[in-house]
């Protein structure tokens, strides 16, 4: 219980970062939409999807899957910005920026951790490690080009601007079936995309080098 307790304190603060992070540059670039919504604050309620946020990571764990999960998406006006076709790429994008930056944190601090105390089996350490596993991996499924994960980005850039609304409508409500459709398709075909990542961050963050057997 104590270990899906510290995965769903891991998981929420980065999605609800990865959506205010989307809001944040859109702001800056002129679209105060988010803003003018109240979705600019770190308030979890302005952010929590009941299912998302909540009962599919619940569920993802007791399946023994990776957990994932995705808040409301952020509220976008694309036709704000100062320049909608190049900017609306750096918004998309800061989504996945954010978490590689929280995973970069969460690395430093599992470092840190076993550099002072070599095999530690702390909660905090725990609770670091899952931060940047879940940060990590939510970045790497954010990247990949289909629409309406972020790494669509590039694609929607060859979209004509006269559709450039309708086309963030439709992908804003194709996020939840994406991501279930996704998670399904783990589920059935065992198949970890992203566990080599992770078999890399946990190296890198000193696990094998400071826990050997």
């Amino acid at each position: 219980m104590s270990q899906i307790v510290l995965v769903i304190l891991a998981i929420i603060p980065s999605i609800i970062l990865h959506e205010v992070a989307h809001g944040w540059v859109a702001d800056f670039f002129g679209d105060h939409t988010a803003r003018r919504a109240g979705r600019l604050s770190l308030n979890p309620a302005k952010h929590v999807d009941l299912f998302g946020t909540i009962l599919m990571p619940l569920l993802l764990i007791a399946a023994n899957l990776p957990a994932f999960g995705y808040a409301k998406p952020v509220p976008v006006n694309t036709r704000n910005l100062r320049k909608p076709r190049n900017q609306s790429v750096y918004v998309s994008l800061a989504g996945p920026a954010t978490n590689i930056i929280l995973s970069a944190v969460a690395w430093g601090a599992c470092r840190w951790i076993l550099h002072s105390n070599p095999c530690s089996s702390s909660q905090l350490l725990n609770f670091f490690a899952y931060l940047g596993i879940v940060n990590i991996s939510l970045a790497a499924l954010n990247l990949l080009p289909i629409p309406p994960l972020d790494g669509s980005a590039l694609i929607e850039r060859l979209v004509p601007s006269k559709h450039l609304g309708t086309y963030f409508r439709l992908r804003g409500q194709m996020l939840p079936f994406v991501v279930i459709g996704f998670v399904a398709i783990v589920y059935i075909t065992k198949w970890s995309p992203f566990q080599p990542l992770v078999n890399e961050w946990l190296r890198l963050a000193g696990f094998e080098q400071y826990c050997a057997p």
